[in-house]
């Protein structure tokens, strides 16, 4: 199959977007930019449309869809109800990087919520994303477009690497922002229950709805999972990783340790901690006061260390706090080895 890529960085090239929104209602899966990584799209209302991202991505068939929407109208018309502190976050977050979990209605393909009675629904904000799905006109399952496992794409050329000749097209529309995937928030109980951290904090969520609780199986999930990212191994590097909690000097102990198991080794961690170690391959993901930063370059930290250029990175872990939630999340989902304080 040839993806065809067009160009959307430039607002007024809305070529790429009608091409784009034609294949989405003609059936085929396209790649596009959103605000947290880029998704990879298809029609949420045909189960045959929805099985091509499956089959690009090597899916497990139980691990449910989010379905993207422009607007909070096209997100009442998938769900049964709303309740009203759902409304209050909608109204807050809303286009942004929250997923909200609700009664589906039926509109949406069977093997987009994994064949329960519940979907996961959001409105993404980034300004191509938007014009996508108000051209389509349509309901689109998207999950990161990657291949199963691998970190979450964050570029355009990550997309190219995995996908290239498994989609039908690629929206180019430059580095995304938050670069973790959404905070998906179960909405079906009396008290809200993250079952995934992600750009939207739990803190943000607490100052506007008050009492919000952390799915206590998030990282240990069993079953038919109820959102993306709560079962399977996500966001592995091409080679093992360890995750220490502790200063850099615990990670530098590590790396002089295993100097005999492994030829070369490399290094992902703050601008503080990696300043002050030596290992074959450093990378910064900025300073450890920005959490944000650092979230915006995991997913390009895992996806640079090539089978090759390393046999062991060694990661720094951080606060499991704001943002830190999400980030610890993904690393630990991507680690070989966790080794807690």
């Amino acid at each position: 199959m040839e993806t065809k890529r067009w160009n959307a960085v430039d607002s007024g090239n809305q070529q790429g977007i009608d091409e784009a929104a034609g294949l989405l209602q003609n059936g085929e899966a396209v790649a596009f930019p959103t605000e947290t990584v880029y998704g990879l799209g298809a029609d949420a209302t045909s189960e045959t449309a929805v099985a091509k991202i499956f089959a690009a991505k090597g899916r497990p068939a139980d691990n449910p869809l989010i379905a993207h929407v422009a607007t909070k109208a096209q997100l009442q018309q998938l769900v049964s109800t709303v309740p009203t502190f759902v409304d209050k976050l909608i109204d807050t977050f809303s286009p942004g990087p929250l997923t909200y979990i609700l009664p589906s209605n039926g509109t949406c393909a069977t093997n987009v919520t994994a064949e329960q009675s519940t979907i996961g629904v959001r409105i993404p904000s980034h300004p191509v994303a938007q014009r996508l799905l108000r051209k389509c006109d349509l309901p689109i399952a998207a999950p990161s477009a990657n291949l199963s496992g691998k970190p979450s794409p964050t570029t355009a050329d990550h997309v190219w690497q995995d996908l290239n000749g498994k989609i039908a097209g690629l929206l180019d529309g430059g580095p995304t922002g938050v670069g973790v995937e959404s905070t998906v928030i179960d909405c079906t109980s009396e008290i809200p229950i993250i079952l995934r951290p992600g750009g939207v904090t739990k803190e943000q969520l607490q100052e506007v709805i008050g009492d919000v609780m952390v799915d206590p199986a998030l990282a240990n999930a069993v079953g038919r999972p109820k959102a993306p990212g709560m079962k399977y191994r996500h966001y592995a590097p091409e080679v093992p990783m360890w995750l220490i909690e502790g200063p850099a000097e615990k990670l530098a102990e590590v790396i002089a340790e295993e100097r005999e198991n492994y030829a070369k080794i490399g290094v992902i961690a703050s601008e503080e901690t990696s300043e002050r170690l030596c290992a074959d391959q450093v990378i910064s993901l900025g300073s450890k006061e920005s959490l944000t930063d650092i979230a915006a370059h995991i997913y390009d930290a895992l996806r640079t260390f090539k089978e090759g250029d390393v046999d062991l990175i060694v990661c720094e872990a951080f606060p499991e706090k704001g943002i830190g939630l999400a980030i610890m999340n993904r690393l630990k989902k991507a680690a070989s080895v966790y080794v807690p304080a």
